[in-house]
């Protein structure tokens, strides 16, 4: 289980959620809602760092927003800096998959000294809807089932099962191997939307676009998507590579959405070598 603990900040208090040990690393999600039993991808890192997994405004028991705006990106970013200053954390790691990722550019483009390294996993810097490819493109097969999906998670009403049966349908459409989902997903590990945050970030990423801004990204950057990716789609993180100066790029050829569930083995390895890279590049200075 995850140490659950409380962060008085000047932007207000934010639940938070610690495992493992090592350099400071933060994982967060724009709409998720954590708990004590952790999360997927942030339990991937948990051998290599000390882990702060975060519920952002709106989720859990971190402090309410009084405005919509309050729950963008930008503001978003700053409540994160604020949770940095406050565990008196000079800089930090930072890993994100899908919208955590696209926090994590913004970050990383913000408060360059901020952060020590970034791992980006299935996400983009720019509004990845618009190919036919995403799974949020009208065009594409399963939007609407999709959408369908979503809308249903957003009911008050649903029992936990009700809640856990949807997600599964959700999840499955992002998996290369959709019949492997209980391999996968076998860890008693549960958490929900953060409804909000999720209306609020439905309207946000049709106008979101980092791209100039990549080129301005200093800090060490290893970029992995899935190559069926239906969310964000492979040309998004090739885009992101392409423009940020010290990125590395791995794509997984067996992997839809979930390449740290997908390709487990491959991915532990992959961060371990890149976290070991750093630490050999630091001991020469």
């Amino acid at each position: 289980m995850w140490k659950g603990q409380l962060i008085h900040t000047k932007r207000g208090t934010f639940e938070i959620f610690i495992k493992g040990s090592g350099e400071p690393l933060c994982i967060t999600h724009h709409y998720s809602q954590f708990n004590e039993t952790g999360d997927y991808f942030a339990e991937s890192f948990t051998l290599t760092h000390r882990v702060f997994l975060i519920n952002l405004r709106d989720a859990g028991r971190s402090t309410k927003a009084t405005r919509e705006n309050e729950l963008s990106m930008s503001e978003t970013i700053k409540d994160l800096e604020a949770i940095k200053e406050t565990l008196q954390f000079s800089s930090w790691h930072f890993a994100g998959h899908s919208t955590g990722g696209m926090l994590g550019l913004l970050y990383a483009i913000t408060f360059p000294d901020s952060l020590q390294s970034l791992v980006v996993v299935g996400a983009a810097a720019s509004n990845y809807t618009k190919t036919p490819d995403c799974i949020y493109h009208p065009d594409h097969p399963q939007f609407q089932y999709m959408q369908d999906i979503i809308e249903e998670l957003k009911l008050s009403h649903l029992t936990q099962e009700e809640r856990s049966a949807l997600s599964t349908k959700r999840t499955k459409l992002s998996l290369y191997e959709p019949e492997h989902y209980k391999i996968y997903f076998s860890k008693p590990i549960y958490k929900i939307m953060a409804v909000s945050r999720m209306n609020a970030f439905a309207k946000e990423y049709l106008h979101f676009d980092l791209k100039d801004q990549l080129s301005s990204i200093i800090v060490n950057t290893l970029i992995i998507c899935g190559k069926h990716d239906v969310q964000c789609p492979l040309q998004y993180s090739i885009e992101m590579h392409e423009s940020i100066p010290n990125s590395i790029f791995i794509p997984f050829e067996y992997s839809n959405h979930y390449p740290f569930l997908e390709e487990s083995n491959r991915f532990a390895s992959i961060i371990k070598t890149f976290y070991k890279s750093l630490q050999h590049e630091s001991s020469k200075y």
